[in-house]
């Protein structure tokens, strides 16, 4: 859990408030009390601080289940994806990257089968054309099996043609370019250079073995939609991709936390998650610096993808530089915000339901995550926009 620093001594000493907070939260424990998810835990923050925290439900941490609390850690899956990009917005700050170089020039064994045309934005974007390219979770922790793997990695698409979400494998990209320009591993780097000055310790992505027993162990709950009920329902096939279930409880396995998968193995409290969207709304750390140059900091927030268009939904994707921007069209509940964030909301949504964003138009930031994976994919994305559209208006 955050320091106690960290923490407002009421959700109104922050401007939130305390009603609309407690029903935020009351919508955030439905399933746990409907006993559908194990544990959830959700943080709401504002002015740089949380206002206001809770946990509910039972998990497995360290072996044995036990009641989860505001110490318990959740893997957030790809919200991590927003913590490695704003470690590139540092290097893009400081001259050492341009999103404009091609990756191949950084990594030139990654510059093969056609990939040498592909330019950091365009992974940042996902746009690449590699979105399963393979790479087991044995081989996460091996720094030369990174290097044969991008080697051999194949386009499925020419570069830059369409957008189709990579889960995984560009922000293993991401994270090799971290370690050539900075000459240190990305899982010290995001510590040092962000986790450090926001004063959150325990932000990490890459968890030591000692702090393994207080993670709450990923499960699957529910029953998946048929293809009958989606027909029914008029929603679209859900695409085949490498988030399968044994990959995901594969996130249980001590060498996979502690490798830290650059785009989704991320663990921390619902705290940490949100009080790192306050760094960035503030953009300094508890020194007072700012963690990224703010001129960096302004263009990575801006929407670079144009009229790409997400797959499954057929709306325009709204990304920035490694984020998602909610966008005022009236359809960011498809990009994983809710119905009443502003047009300049930001973040980055995981699997499973996880939740991070930050709304500049309110300064209000949210954390929510849950060790319980819903196969059933239309309640678990109603979950997440009740939460998200019950949290941005806060307030008060």
């Amino acid at each position: 859990m955050p320091a106690q620093n960290h923490f407002a001594d009421s959700p109104r000493e922050v401007g939130l408030d305390p009603e609309k907070v407690e029903a935020l939260f009351n919508r955030a424990e439905r399933e746990v009390k409907d006993g559908l998810l194990p544990s959830t835990q959700i943080a709401i923050a504002r002015n740089g601080k949380i206002g206001a925290m809770r946990t509910v439900g039972r998990a497995v941490q360290g072996g044995s289940e036990k009641p989860a609390t505001n110490d318990t850690l959740y893997t957030i899956f790809s919200c991590t994806k927003a913590i490695m990009s704003a470690a590139s917005w540092i290097l893009i700050g400081e001259g050492k990257l341009n999103p404009g170089e091609r990756v191949a020039e950084i990594i030139p064994e990654f510059g093969t089968n056609g990939k040498d045309t592909m330019t950091v934005e365009q992974v940042l974007l996902h746009v690449g054309g590699f979105p399963n390219a393979p790479y087991p979770q044995n081989e996460w922790l091996d720094k030369s099996k990174r290097l044969e793997r991008f080697a051999k990695w194949r386009l499925e698409w020419p570069v830059g043609s369409k957008f189709e979400y990579h889960p995984s494998s560009g922000f293993w990209v991401i994270a090799e370019i971290i370690e050539r320009r900075t000459g240190k591993d990305f899982r010290q780097f995001v510590h040092e250079r962000i986790a450090t000055p926001l004063g959150l310790p325990e932000l990490r992505v890459g968890l030591p073995r000692e702090y393994h027993q207080r993670v709450a162990q990923l499960c699957y709950v529910g029953e998946a939609l048929s293809d009958e009920e989606r027909k029914k329902l008029g929603l679209p096939a859900m695409p085949v991709t490498e988030v399968t279930e044994e990959a995901v409880l594969g996130f249980n396995r001590p060498n996979v936390m502690e490798a830290g998968v650059p785009g989704g193995g991320g663990i921390m409290t619902a705290g940490d998650l949100a009080l790192f969207y306050q760094g960035l709304l503030h953009n300094r750390g508890i020194n007072g610096a700012p963690i990224i140059k703010p001129e960096a900091l302004k263009d990575a927030l801006r929407v670079r993808s144009g009229d790409y268009k997400d797959p499954i939904f057929g709306v325009k994707c709204n990304r920035a530089l490694g984020v998602v921007v909610a966008g005022g069209d009236g359809l960011a509940n498809y990009r994983g915000f809710g119905k009443t964030n502003s047009a300049l909301a930001f973040g980055h949504g995981g699997a499973g339901g996880q939740i991070g964003w930050a709304d500049p138009a309110t300064g209000i930031s949210i954390g929510y995550t849950t060790n319980g994976f819903d196969r059933n994919d239309l309640r678990q994305g109603r979950r997440g926009v009740a939460i998200s559209s019950l949290a941005a208006v806060c307030a008060g």
